[in-house]
Formats: structure tokens, sequence, C-alpha cells
């Protein structure tokens, strides 16, 4: 009875260290973005401006953030090695937010490359952009909780699969944008928050694609890769198809492009019905090869 006691406060007492350190790696976080957008006054957009383009943005990295510290924070927790499985989240947590911060300064330079997302998210509070910024978090921390399932004792293992999967996420958004009839920049620019619902779907569904790929179990790096192509050009191939059948079949009788990008008033709520069809197609096709 006594030792049973006894391995119930170690358990909680080594929860406790992983929950501490959950929480440095937060603030570390919220340091880095803070390093890396210096312009940036969070509390003064948060809460004097009530700048909802940033709220929306500063969640999305959060979501990313708790996404990528969880998978490091998911590995052996109650090990022989207690200090040296600590040693292994922070140096995990670390990786992961410096991936994190880099993934916002890809979606700036080259997925929105026709203006500075900066300038949209906060002298304009743009919140098309801002749900264009919080996908891109999201899906980093998907990839990079995928990446950390298999590789965690490997790190410039998921530094390779972050580039791959940025390379895929930027080749998703320019097939993306030629398969659809307008231009997302322009409209994205005009503050049609529909439009970048719609890219957000997009982001995701890739990112989850590709998170899966590199979480599979594997016995080389080609077999990986192969696995992540795979599922990647399926997802890409389907898109088409998803936007016929949110036109077609999920919102009856109506254009989805007159409703997104052809009326005085963007229709926010069929870009989410867009969105969930490819976030939603992702999962399935997940299910279906696992």
């Amino acid at each position: 009875m006594f030792d049973n006691i006894t391995q119930t406060i170690d358990h909680a007492l080594v929860s406790l260290l992983y929950l501490a350190s959950g929480f440095i790696l937060f603030f570390i976080g919220k340091l880095a973005f803070q390093f890396s957008n210096k312009k940036i006054n969070v509390n003064h957009e948060l809460v004097e401006k009530d700048n909802l383009a940033f709220s929306i943005s500063f969640v999305g990295y959060y979501v990313g953030l708790l996404m990528a510290i969880g998978s490091a924070m998911s590995n052996e927790l109650y090990g022989t090695h207690i200090w040296m499985n600590i040693l292994d989240v922070f140096i995990l947590g670390f990786i992961a937010i410096i991936l994190l911060n880099i993934s916002a300064v890809i979606v700036d330079k080259i997925m929105l490359h026709k203006f500075s997302v900066r300038k949209e998210i906060i002298d304009d509070q743009n919140e098309g952009t801002g749900v264009i910024q919080a996908a891109n978090y999201v899906a980093a921390g998907l990839i990079i909780n995928g990446a950390f399932t298999e590789n965690s004792d490997a790190y410039y293992e998921v530094v390779i699969l972050f580039v791959i999967s940025q390379l895929v996420l930027v080749l998703g958004m320019f097939i993306y944008n030629k398969m659809i009839p307008y231009d997302i920049h322009e409209h994205i620019e005009k503050d049609n928050v529909a439009v970048g619902v719609g890219v957000a779907g997009v982001m995701i569904a890739l990112a989850n694609l590709v998170a899966y790929g590199a979480s599979v179990d594997t016995s080389s790096w080609m077999e990986t890769l192969v696995k992540i192509l795979v599922q990647v050009v399926i997802g890409i191939s389907i898109l088409p198809v998803l936007r016929l059948i949110t036109d077609k079949i999920l919102l009856p009788g109506q254009n989805l492009t007159d409703e997104i990008v052809n009326q005085k008033k963007p229709n926010v709520g069929a870009a989410i019905i867009e969105a969930f069809a490819y976030i939603g197609s992702s999962v399935m096709i997940i299910w279906s090869v696992s």
C-alpha cells in the first residue's frame, strides 16, 4: 500500500516537473515572438487597439506552440533519467519555437509576398491576413508535432522535415491560387476575410497530410518522403474536386466564387464550409491509408 502511495506521489511530482517545463517553454515562446516582432507592442494591440486581426494571429501562434511543445512533452514521461528527459523537452521545445517563428517569415516573404503581412495585421487590422497567419502557425505546429513523433532523438531530421513541409505549403498555395478564379493576394489585401478563411483551410489540410506522413514509423528516409509525397499529391489533386463539391452539394443553388468575392459583403460562412471541406478531406485521406 505504501509503495503504491509513494509511486503515485513520484508520478505526480514528475508530472509537475513536466508541467512546469511546459509553462517555461510557453514563456520563452512568447519572448521569441516579441523578439521576432520587435515593432509590435502585444499589450497595445490586444487591449488598447482591440486589434482582432492581431488577436487571431496571436492565438494561432499559441495553438501552434501548444502543439509543438506538446510533442516534446509527450515523449517518455517516467523514464529512469528524469533530468535527461526534461533536457530533451527543452531542446525539442527550443527547436519548435525557432521553427514556428521562421514559418511566419516564410508566409510574409514567400506565400504572401505581394504585400506586408505586418502592415496588414497591425496597421490595417486585416482579419483575413490574421486568419492566414494563425493557420500558418497551426500548420507549423501540426508538422512539428508529426516530425517529433518518430524523430525526437534526431534533431536534424526534424529540421529537414520542417523545410520539406514549408516547400509543400508554398507549392500548395501556388496551385490553389491558380485553381481558383481570383487572385488571393488581391482580395486578402482588400480585407476579404472569406478569402483568408479558404486559404487557411488549404494550409491546415496540407499540413495535416504532411504531419501524418512524417509521423509514420518507417525504416528509411526515402520511405518517409514517399509517404509524404503520396499524401500531398492526393491532397492537392482533389482540391478542385472538393471546391466543386462545396459549390454544388454543400452550397446548392449558390456560386462559391460569387459568395466569397463577387458581393459587397463576402460570405465568411460559405468560406468556412469550403475550409471544412479541405480539412475534413485531409482527415479522411489519413483514415483511408492508415
